[in-house]
């Protein structure tokens, strides 16, 4: 069973950036499809960006552009580059593992907050 740690998260003014780092435990982790999504307070968790196992990526469109997901498979690690911040970015970002049609491994999260 893989283990995931988030870093990385803070506080960030508005217009900042942030790199997110989850690293992954165990020696299967290229095999994985990995993904991050978000919780905003008082608000269902919402899908961010994944990348698979071979590098193809997805993302929301409204974060197209600001937010580049990659992973480093010799560090076992995924990476979430976060630009141009806005206040509603504000959230606890988590990440997670897929072995196939959903993801059923998370990590424990990392808080995003970003101020005006």
């Amino acid at each position: 069973q893989v283990q995931l740690v988030e870093s990385g998260g803070g506080l960030v003014q508005a217009g900042g950036s942030l790199t997110l780092s989850c690293v992954a435990s165990g020696r299967t982790f290229s095999t994985f499809g990995m993904g991050w999504f978000r919780q905003a307070p008082g608000k269902e968790r919402e899908f961010v960006a994944s990348i698979s196992r071979t590098g193809g990526r997805s993302y929301v469109d409204s974060m197209k552009g600001r937010f580049t997901i990659s992973r480093d498979n010799a560090k076992n690690t995924v990476y979430l580059q976060m630009i141009s911040l806005k206040p509603e970015d504000t959230a606890i970002y988590y990440c997670a593992a897929s072995r196939g049609s959903h993801y059923d491994t998370w990590g424990q999260g990392t808080q995003v907050t970003v101020s005006s």
